[in-house]
């Protein structure tokens, strides 16, 4: 078990958490939320002894291995594929290359017994199976075996993160503290590590994740960083949110009874304070009134939402999108063959299928980000695109500030309009200042979105937009693109999202592609998961 004493930490002024006591049993999977600053990664690396602490401790019983997921996706640029996962339980690997090293030089006596320690650790280790245990990860992962001998740096950003994840489960730890795992992974992967931490896994789990679907399916607990604590439900994400509102609800209907029941107590104090015969009366409901404010909740959730609403400057015509024939290919890769597809206004279409089948090429051919190969795409009458890509810091130019930046696209747009934009989506004062080279991956994307906004695009296509945002604006973004009265392209590897958003499916496989005229879970309901197997 973990268990954390008096756990405190700041950043500046702020107060992430202060003098937490609690523990993380064994067996159990815990999803760490909260808004975005609130501080669930920062608790993830503190228990790791990533970052210290400010006062209090954690204490992981020694006895236990504990595995964490990687952030730096070039620290094994130069490594076999393979190698880089079995890196991760490295008592195993230390014995294999120093094995190697003896065995390609003179035999005496002294190195066969060391060798013969080296081959006990090997099979302590299970380092016989260890090939095909790292080839079952990584192929579970999405990197086939075809590619398990090359050397990470021929893989795209993505598929590092891949390796990371599959290097950290088969380290055989007892504890795994993963932040954001499921970023980068398509559909099939997800449900891949999925099944992994629910069958596989036996130990304690600490998960930070902004996937709602991933945390009802993994979770068993939920520890939520919020009121400056860290407070621990039963259950999973859509239990917490409702055992969270409801708390909340009583909360705020105890404080209305309290503060209602001030009001006549000063009242009375008002009334017969100066009353001799009434005194003691008076002086008891003033105690009764310190008692009561005393014990009215005073904290504020670090929890803030966006408010975001897409309206349109005009609507477009009935026919919203025509595309003919439409081919791409990068060398001998045909990403995009002979794919034929009609929009018309209000579709709500998820583009879904495995990572680096076209999703995102199709998206930027649709916007002249790329030059189609063969076929045409037609734009319809009074059409007005907006988009949003996924790489969002090369979507923003350096230099200029939040404000600055998003201006720009309509320098005519009074000032009072643009601040309020901005606010709206969480850049109030000072955070509009900030450069736009400086802001964190959940800020990039707001930006992004407070663009379309400003826009009024009747049209606007979303490549990943949920990456990078908190649950909060995740379900803000989603309910305001259900009320948008346009038309929506987009892809998601968040199955919440594109669940409750798309009315329209197009899946692109290895077979092609396939079209489908209803939503993502009647596309479920379907084609079951045999559609990830294409």
């Amino acid at each position: 078990m973990i268990t954390l004493e008096k756990l405190t930490k700041r950043f500046g002024p702020k107060i992430l958490f202060e003098n937490v006591s609690m523990r993380f049993d064994p067996a159990k999977r815990y999803a760490l939320v909260g808004a975005n600053g609130a501080g669930k990664s920062t608790l993830l690396k503190v228990i790791s002894g990533e970052q210290d602490s400010d006062q209090g401790s954690v204490e992981i019983p020694k006895a236990l291995k504990v595995g964490v997921l990687k952030q730096d996706h070039f620290a094994y640029e130069s490594v076999r594929i393979l190698d880089a996962v079995m890196m991760g339980n490295r008592v195993l690997w230390d014995a294999m290359q120093e094995k190697e090293k003896l065995y390609a030089g003179e035999m005496t006596d002294e190195i066969g017994m060391r060798l013969a320690e080296l081959e006990g650790v090997v099979g302590e280790e299970d380092g016989y199976t260890a090939d095909a245990r790292c080839a079952a990860l990584l192929e579970g992962l999405g990197i086939p075996t075809s590619r398990h001998d090359d050397t990470v740096s021929t893989l795209a950003g993505g598929y590092k993160l891949r390796v990371l994840i599959a290097q950290t489960l088969f380290a055989g730890a007892d504890v795994l503290l993963l932040d954001e795992p499921t970023n980068h992974l398509d559909l099939e992967s997800i449900r891949w590590l999925e099944t992994y931490l629910t069958h596989d896994f036996r130990g304690t789990l600490l998960i930070v994740s902004h996937d709602r679907h991933f945390m009802n399916a993994v979770a068993t607990h939920v520890a939520d960083v919020d009121y400056q604590t860290v407070t621990v439900y039963t259950g999973d994400y859509d239990d917490f949110v409702e055992q969270k509102t409801t708390g909340k609800r009583q909360s705020e209907a105890d404080a209305a009874q309290k503060k209602k029941k001030i009001a006549e107590l000063k009242d009375f104090v008002a009334r017969f304070g100066a009353s001799a015969s009434r005194s003691s009366q008076a002086q008891s409901r003033v105690k009764e009134i310190e008692k009561l404010e005393g014990s009215i909740q005073t904290k504020r959730s670090s929890v803030v939402r966006p408010y975001i609403k897409f309206e349109i400057e005009k609507p477009s015509g009935r026919d919203v999108l025509r595309v003919n024939g439409l081919s791409k290919s990068f060398g001998d890769n045909h990403v995009i063959r002979s794919l034929d597809l009609n929009l018309s206004r209000g579709d709500k279409l998820a583009v879904i299928g495995p990572s680096g089948i076209g999703k995102s090429t199709l998206l930027k051919l649709l916007v002249d980000e790329y030059q189609p190969d063969a076929g045409e795409i037609i734009w319809g009458h009074e059409t007005n695109v907006g988009y949003f890509a996924q790489d969002h810091h090369e979507a923003l130019d350096a230099g200029y500030s939040a404000y600055e930046w998003l201006h720009r696209f309509d320098p005519n747009a009074p000032l009072e309009h643009v601040r309020s934009v901005l606010g709206k989506l969480l850049f109030s004062g000072e955070a509009g200042l900030k450069k736009t080279e400086n802001l964190s991956g959940g800020e990039a994307a707001r930006l992004l979105l407070a663009k379309l906004i400003l826009l009024k695009n009747n049209v606007v296509v979303l490549d990943e937009p949920t990456n990078h945002l908190d649950v909060e604006s995740i379900d803000a973004l989603l309910q305001a693109l259900i009320d948008f009265k346009g038309t929506v392209v987009v892809t998601s590897h968040d199955r919440h999202f594109i669940g409750k958003l798309s009315t329209r499916v197009l899946e692109l496989s290895k077979k092609g592609a396939r079209l489908f005229n209803g939503s993502y879970e009647e596309f479920l309901e379907k084609f079951g998961d045999e559609h990830l197997k294409t």
